[in-house]
Formats: C-alpha cells, sequence, structure tokens
C-alpha cells in the first residue's frame, strides 16, 4: 500500500464510524452505476485519461472507472487505506479537498459522488476547475436532495423531516442537490447538463441493503427520536417495503461541465 498512499491533511466532516462505510459507499455506487456509464461516456472518458475524484471514500466510485490513471483524495486515513486495497492502482492522496495539492491543469477529468453536500462545494468546484485542463469535464455523479423527499406511507415522512435536520446540524447541506447546476455555471463551467435519477419500487423481501440503509439514518438521527420511536418506524418501514406499499424517494441529481 504504502507508495501509492501520500499524506496530508484533513479534508470533508466526519459522520461518525457507526456503520461499514465501505458497504456503504458501494452500495450508493451501485445506485448511480448506470448513470455513471451514462455520464463518462458523456465526458469522453477514455483509457487515457487522467481522473481524480475528490472525496474518494473507500474507492467504491473509482474500482470501475474507465480512465487508464486514477487518483483520489480523502481526509479519512481508514477510508483510504480500504480504497486502496480496493483500487490497487490508484494515486491515493489525504489532503483537503478545498486546497487541491495538484498543479493547474493536472487532470483530464474531476468528478464526485456524494459529497458536495458535506463541503463548500463552491471552493470545491473551483478548485476541482483549477486542476483540471481546459476541455476537461468536472462531474457530480450524484448528489442528493432530502428538502424534495417522498416518503409513504404517511406516517415514515417524519423520517426525512429529521434526518433532513440531522444532515444540517452536522454541517451538510440537505438542499445541495437542486442546486448543482447552479453551481456549476457559478463556477465558470460551459456546456453545464444536470438531471434527477429515476426511481422504482416494488415489494421486497428485507436484506442487507435494508440495514445498511437503517443503520445510517440511526446514526444520523442519534439524538432525535426516542429510541422506542425509532424502533417503531423501523417497524413501519419494513412492514411497508414487504407488502409492496413503501414509496422512499430521494431527488438525487447529476451535473456535468466542461472546463473553458
Amino acid at each position: 500500500m504504502g507508495a501509492n498512499l501520500a499524506a496530508g491533511a484533513r479534508s470533508r466532516p466526519g459522520l461518525g464510524q457507526p456503520v461499514d462505510w465501505h458497504a456503504r459507499y458501494t452500495q450508493q455506487a451501485g445506485w448511480t452505476a448506470q448513470i455513471r456509464r451514462y455520464l463518462y461516456e458523456k465526458a469522453g472518458l477514455t483509457r487515457t485519461a487522467r481522473v481524480l475524484e475528490p472525496g474518494c471514500g473507500t474507492g467504491a466510485v473509482l474500482t470501475d472507472c474507465p480512465a487508464g490513471t486514477l487518483h483520489g483524495l480523502d481526509w479519512d486515513w481508514q477510508h483510504l487505506q480500504i480504497a486502496q486495497h480496493a483500487v490497487p492502482r490508484a494515486r491515493l492522496v489525504r489532503a483537503d479537498a478545498d486546497t487541491l495539492p495538484y498543479a493547474d491543469a493536472s487532470f483530464d477529468a474531476c468528478l464526485t459522488h456524494y459529497f458536495l453536500l458535506w463541503v463548500n462545494a463552491a471552493r470545491v468546484l473551483a478548485e476541482m476547475r483549477r486542476v483540471t485542463r481546459p476541455g476537461g469535464m468536472i462531474l457530480a455523479l450524484a448528489e442528493p436532495d432530502y428538502g424534495a423527499r417522498i416518503d409513504f406511507p404517511a406516517e415514515l415522512a417524519e423520517i426525512g423531516q429529521l434526518q433532513g435536520s440531522a444532515l444540517e446540524r452536522q454541517g451538510a447541506d440537505p438542499h445541495r442537490g437542486r442546486k448543482l447546476a447552479a453551481l456549476f455555471t457559478a463556477a465558470g463551467l460551459q456546456q453545464v447538463t444536470s438531471g434527477v435519477m429515476g426511481g422504482e419500487w416494488s415489494a421486497m423481501q428485507l436484506e442487507d441493503g435494508w440495514d445498511l440503509e437503517w443503520a445510517a439514518l440511526e446514526a444520523d438521527l442519534a439524538g432525535s427520536l426516542p429510541a422506542e420511536r425509532l424502533a417503531e418506524l423501523r417497524r413501519i418501514d419494513a412492514a411497508a417495503w414487504q407488502h409492496g406499499e413503501r414509496i422512499l424517494f430521494v431527488p438525487t441529481f447529476y451535473a456535468i461541465g466542461r472546463v473553458p
């Protein structure tokens, strides 16, 4: 691991470690696999491309990135150690996303995934633009918008309301998704395109993915609800999924823009 893992400074605010974050990030990467393929093609990423992912976490997205040269950056040393095993060819750095330790025009593309809601997005995008060559591409592969979250049955709406507030207390912007196009335009990017991913629901047997979702949710809501109420909501959620009644939609936006 050592030769590929450089040292640096801290960046992204922490969520704590109550869940298996590599499993969680891999789950999120599964949700966005189709849109990532579309955006990689739209960005013209090839085997010769040099790509950076600020906020790379445990490497869940870098794993299948088609670029030939991969760089990842994160503040969490343990996450980077996992990423180095997951993506051995990646060059990983522990550093601040808002002061990227790279020269101007170092990359053909920069991308993020469920990251810009946690940082000063304007500052990070400015840095991503700086280190991307003219004509290169900036991609926000997924940014959620909890302010437009839909929960059904109605009694589960409490979950979304509390989660949005909890994320704000942790320093996140729960409405980041809807702001992507404006942020990309304000960063001076050209040919900006943004969109939102769709959803599909059906009755299901509860599997590991549901447990992961609830582990992350319980971490967010710790202290916001009595344990008994949280357990009750979990039971209602489980029953709704199993009976084919559950609708859970957190609009997740993407954006792509060209560096002038």
